[in-house]
């Protein structure tokens, strides 16, 4: 018997073609929404032009050549596809060993945004309020004064009341009115130095309780929320964390964090077993780069992240790799989960990665809790879109999160000297120039 042919009527056409196409944009817009896992693919499925990329390949390349940097890696990752990650560059310049794309690097100040998560997290569980005092978890920040003279010759000083309490959401968005010590203005460095108060990186034969607790007694150097300025903000934070979870930070991290979203090479301390993965550090002077054992007239060995220590310093403790970095910062794009894990609702990062401080401003930017903020302003100044979230660290990493883009980039450096600014202001053009959709 002869089968007969499938026709369909004109209307009839048109329905299953309508139904077609409504099908498919329900499937993409449920991939769209689909929390994204890090996974290796080609520039082009990504949206990325493999050719227009080549130019970051060179240019990269090219900062080794003429001796700017020692070497680098980084990172770009969009929509959760993995379209570049390379390194460039020595780890050794007098071997000429290769710098590791899967090094460890000491991300000191990118520590905040973790230490930001986990207070959140924890403020999820109800454990305090964003309006709560300092005082109430930290009795000795009940009476906190504010900075009115300073003498430059004996670093004595004299105060005012504060017209109220530092809360926590003063800590999150850097308006408490506490400053950063060796990085500070030269009142804040004098005066934190003479009560051998450190900015946490390195710091040995402290206990992290006293040391905060210390830090009470001293001036807050404008009223709470009368200004932004970067202070040792998180690293309150970071022994609230402790009261608030009975955890030391370390064990905090890696338990709900770390191991959570296996960022398996991210430690305060770096294990024996690891520490050739440890990058080393470089510095540039008149006369080329130089590989250092320690910074700041030798006051900070570059090895701390080998040498335990018990003070966990919620600001810039931290070492990592750039991919384990890359997975928290997924974590966050995804609306606060990772892998089937969920640290954060999607409204606590929605809290976190919008303006927190106002009227106040950073630049032409504005500050969340952790981040800086390009507002619509602020994208003015270059190509990254507003609503755009970031931070780095001292020893020359950094990173960005697009959310309008679904991208996240990083540029992970151990190096300090005049051209790495040079390279900085090369790198996010090439980025956002390789876009090609």
């Amino acid at each position: 018997m002869k089968s007969m042919p499938f026709t369909l009527k004109p209307f009839e056409r048109k329905m299953l073609i309508l139904i077609i196409l409504c099908l498919s944009i329900v499937l993409e817009g449920t991939s769209q929404t689909q929390p994204k896992v890090l996974v290796a693919a080609q520039p082009e499925n990504a949206g990325f032009s493999s050719q227009r990329l080549s130019r970051l390949d060179t240019a990269m390349a090219d900062w080794v050549k003429k001796q700017w940097i020692n070497g680098s890696v980084a990172m770009i990752v969009r929509k959760g596809k993995v379209v570049f990650h390379k390194s460039y560059g020595y780890n050794d310049l007098n071997t000429r060993q290769p710098l590791d794309k899967n090094g460890i690097f000491r991300i000191a100040s990118q520590t905040k945004a973790i230490t930001t998560v986990a207070a959140m997290m924890l403020w999820e569980e109800g454990k305090f309020s964003l309006e709560d005092p300092v005082f109430k978890y930290i009795p000795a920040y009940k009476i906190v004064a504010v900075l009115k003279d300073f003498n430059a010759k004996d670093s004595t000083f004299t105060t005012v009341p504060a017209y109220r309490p530092i809360t926590i959401r003063d800590l999150l968005n850097h308006t408490s009115g506490l400053g950063y010590p060796a990085i500070g203005t030269p009142e804040e460095n004098a005066i934190y130095a003479k009560s051998a108060l450190t900015g946490g990186v390195g710091t040995k034969n402290q206990k992290l309780s006293e040391a905060m607790t210390k830090l009470a007694g001293l001036p807050l150097f404008f009223q709470p929320g009368q200004k932004w300025k970067y202070g040792l903000n998180t690293d309150l934070l970071g022994y609230l964390i402790e009261i608030w979870s009975g955890m030391t930070l370390e064990e905090y991290f890696s338990k709900k964090i770390f191991k959570p979203l296996k960022m398996n090479d991210t430690y305060f301390n770096v294990p024996k077993e690891k520490s050739s993965k440890l990058v080393n550090f470089f510095q540039e002077d008149s006369t080329g780069l130089h590989q250092q054992a320690s910074v700041f007239g030798g006051t900070l060995n570059l090895n701390f992240p080998l040498e335990h220590t018990d003070y966990f310093s919620g600001g810039g403790g931290l070492s990592s790799t750039i991919t384990d970095y890359a997975v928290f910062l997924q974590m966050l794009l995804n609306g606060g989960q990772y892998n089937g894990v969920r640290l954060l609702s999607r409204n606590s990062v929605r809290m976190m990665t919008m303006n927190q401080i106002g009227d106040l401003s950073v630049g032409e930017n504005k500050f969340g809790f952790g981040f800086s903020i390009i507002t619509e302003n602020g994208s003015r100044l270059g190509p990254s879109q507003a609503g755009t979230y970031s931070w780095g660290g001292v020893f020359s990493t950094t990173y960005w999160v697009d959310p309008k883009e679904e991208m996240i980039v990083l540029l992970y450096r151990q190096v300090w000297g005049p051209h790495v600014t040079d390279t900085d202001k090369a790198f996010k053009p090439l980025v956002y120039q390789a876009l090609n959709d």
